[in-house]
């Protein structure tokens, strides 16, 4: 028992952070649970976790660092998969597996940038038209969005980059400008269903203001779509800037972008199949790794879908 003097000082003691936030870990708890139980989620993580580390780390990790800086070694050209090149070399006698390890953190770069900027566009002008009582405005807004979406977005990302020119940043710039009709859509939904529940009316009755109302309301119960359809689209978007690095619009050689390199190796099918198949099989196992974890949250945030 504590001293008597101590006592009231234990009982005004504010309660420590597990004890506030109780409910809380218990649901994190629920959703590690969950997600540990299905083996194509956590096979999604494994993915994602390690294109991650490589992004992060490949300059140092990669077996030759020096053949990512267009090397020319014509002694090594085009050699099979080996001990000491284990995904071969290509045309100059780079290693490519070095070339395919540093190239993730251009890839996953490319991805992230499009859909941060897609999501940053979308999401507020989502929360806009759904919460709005303008007619006017939702109807901009909505038009807008149906006009971007009526144009398929990489032949529209195709036209921006023709006009702009080819290279990486304005691959990234018109693949992010037809990125955000598809966060409008999904957030502009919830907002119509969460601003009609109690919660909301009573903080409305209660004199709250709008942008409360929307930071503490309405953002917090659309998060779980977004977090999904972020997860998802990363691996859409690495997909997408591949395709215009393919076609030579987007990051050009010695730069070690996997559509780039499949664009170059195309000329050396099928006798020097690795060349191609080593950039190809990190773009899918890329987008195969966000799609499962995608997968995996959707179950976990929305358990309707998951048939629970």
């Amino acid at each position: 028992m504590a001293p008597p003097d101590l006592a009231p000082a234990l009982a005004e003691a504010p309660p420590s952070f597990r004890v506030r936030h109780a409910s809380t870990i218990r649901q994190w708890r629920l959703y590690a649970h969950l997600f540990r139980r299905s083996f194509s989620s956590m096979l999604g993580l494994a993915l994602v976790v390690l294109f991650l580390v490589l992004a992060a780390f490949g300059p140092w990790l990669a077996p030759y660092p020096g053949d990512t800086a267009g090397a020319v070694k014509l002694s090594q050209r085009l050699l099979p998969p080996s001990l000491a090149h284990p995904f071969g070399t290509d045309e100059m006698g780079a290693d490519l597996l070095s070339r395919v390890i540093v190239g993730t953190r251009i890839s996953l770069w490319i991805g992230l940038i499009i859909t941060g900027v897609g999501a940053g566009i979308g999401v507020p002008l989502g929360i806009v038209a759904g919460y709005t009582r303008s007619r006017l405005l939702r109807g901009a807004i909505m038009r807008l969005t149906d006009l971007f979406l009526a144009v398929p977005g990489l032949a529209l990302a195709l036209a921006i980059v023709a006009a702009l020119g080819p290279g990486i940043a304005n691959c990234i710039a018109a693949l992010a400008l037809v990125w955000w009709p598809g966060y409008v859509r999904l957030v502009a939904a919830k907002t119509l269903s969460v601003k009609e529940e109690l919660f909301v009316e009573a903080s409305r009755a209660a004199g709250a203001r709008t942008p409360w109302i929307l930071w503490h309301h309405i953002l917090p119960n659309c998060l779980s779509p977004i977090i999904v359809k972020l997860s998802m689209d990363m691996g859409l978007a690495v997909l997408a800037a591949a395709s215009l690095g393919f076609i030579g619009l987007g990051a050009k050689p010695p730069d070690p972008e996997w559509g780039a390199m499949i664009s170059v190796a195309r000329s050396y099918m099928p006798d020097w199949w690795w060349y191609s198949a080593c950039p190809g099989l990190a773009i899918f196992l890329t987008v195969l790794g966000f799609n499962l974890l995608g997968d995996g949250l959707r179950d976990i945030l929305d358990p309707k879908s998951a048939g629970r």
